[in-house]
């Protein structure tokens, strides 16, 4: 084995780590952890931020499930006053 893998699928998102209304998309485990370690990420680092990151590299470790690394992730987002949806507007919902 060459040590590729696929991809863990997560429910989608787009987060605006941008800036206000620029949305950049994740659809699996890879690109909320590349998210959490890129340039674009601010620079608050709560626990919320530790714990994605851990949860990620959990998941991608298959240790706890895609689902829980998404919502570790969008907790993260929040903790850093990003928006996320669709898990912003479902709560609008409410």
């Amino acid at each position: 084995m060459n040590g590729m893998h696929e991809p863990i699928p997560i429910a989608p998102l787009h987060v605006d780590i941008e800036g206000a209304g620029r949305y950049v998309a994740a659809n699996n485990v890879e690109n909320i952890a590349a998210l959490l370690i890129s340039v674009e990420w601010p620079n608050k680092r709560p626990p919320a931020f530790h714990q994605a990151l851990v949860k990620s590299l959990e998941a991608l470790d298959h240790s706890v499930s895609p689902a829980q690394a998404r919502a570790a992730f969008v907790d993260a987002a929040h903790a850093a006053g990003m928006h996320v949806i669709p898990d912003d507007t479902l709560f609008q919902m409410i």
